[in-house]
């Protein structure tokens, strides 16, 4: 999921997502507890379809077009071209269609002002590694928001790099442990071309979410841990997900650590939600 970022880092997210194929990603099976989680806290904290949604960085339609089979007039926005042609591929043959499909930046998106009752960035932040851009991002989604609209963002965590580390079998490689600790102390990703280590991002501390979005001017409801700790299963992941009883142990032990503040770093990704003050809406 995706949206441009200035000059080299630009260049890093378009190879990053040319060289892998991310309309497949969340369908695997390691990454089945994102989705579901995903959706889940859409579901909760969405307003009522129908509703105008602006999905920036939704890259192929993973879902702005589930969004729209449930009623939702959804419009998509991603930087990668390729993710749109995809997208629009895939709306062909779905069930309902999206209110738009378009490249953009998240940083200057051509959308009138107060026209949409939500905006997600599900992937946005963590490709802006410069806080002011990410800052221009919140503000630009502010601007298209409605009073009383409804903000989810979605951030990548600080320990992110640090558990795929500790829990892969990596403690080998000296490159990964580097990039981890940089990680670590500074939130700044810097794999190289390494995509199986993702790519050049901003991996925000669990505190920084609220904290942007109040400088933006939102109101910060909550933030979320999406997966929970479950990742720390590390290669068996897969195997113990696969058991309908332990799967569903996961799923109740994403859901009930959720806001636990001491536990927040421990989930692979953040969700926070935040809204727009005004009447109305959200």
């Amino acid at each position: 999921m995706t949206l441009s970022v200035s000059g080299a880092s630009c260049e890093d997210v378009l190879h990053y997502y040319q060289s892998t194929e991310e309309s497949e990603r969340l369908q695997r099976e390691e990454n089945e507890l994102e989705l579901l989680r995903t959706r889940e806290i859409l579901m909760r904290f969405l307003p009522p379809a129908p509703a105008d949604v602006l999905d920036v960085g939704g890259g192929p339609a993973v879902h702005s077009l589930w969004l729209a089979e449930l009623g939702y007039r959804t419009h998509l926005v991603d930087l990668v071209p390729r993710h749109i042609q995809q997208a629009r591929a895939l709306e062909r043959i779905a069930p309902a269609r999206l209110a738009g499909c378009t490249v953009g930046d998240a940083r200057r998106l051509g959308v009138p002002s107060g026209s949409k009752d939500a905006v997600l960035l599900l992937g946005p932040l963590y490709h802006l590694p410069e806080r002011e851009d990410r800052m221009q991002a919140l503000r630009e989604a502010w601007r298209i928001l409605r009073p009383g609209g409804t903000l989810i963002v979605q951030g990548i965590s600080r320990y992110a790099a640090l558990l795929k580390v500790l829990t892969r079998h990596l403690l080998d490689d000296l490159s990964m442990i580097y990039v981890a600790h940089h990680t670590t102390r500074s939130g700044q990703h810097r794999p190289g071309r390494r995509t199986d280590f993702f790519t050049n991002a901003y991996f925000h501390h669990p505190t920084d979410l609220r904290q942007e979005l109040v400088q933006a001017g939102f109101e910060h409801r909550v933030t979320l841990g999406v997966e929970g700790p479950a990742r720390l299963c590390g290669d068996e992941f897969a195997r113990h997900w696969r058991d309908p009883f332990t799967r569903e142990w996961l799923l109740d032990l994403a859901r009930s650590l959720e806001s636990e503040p001491h536990l927040l770093g421990v989930s692979g990704h953040l969700m926070a939600v935040a809204g727009k003050p005004g009447e109305g809406g959200g």
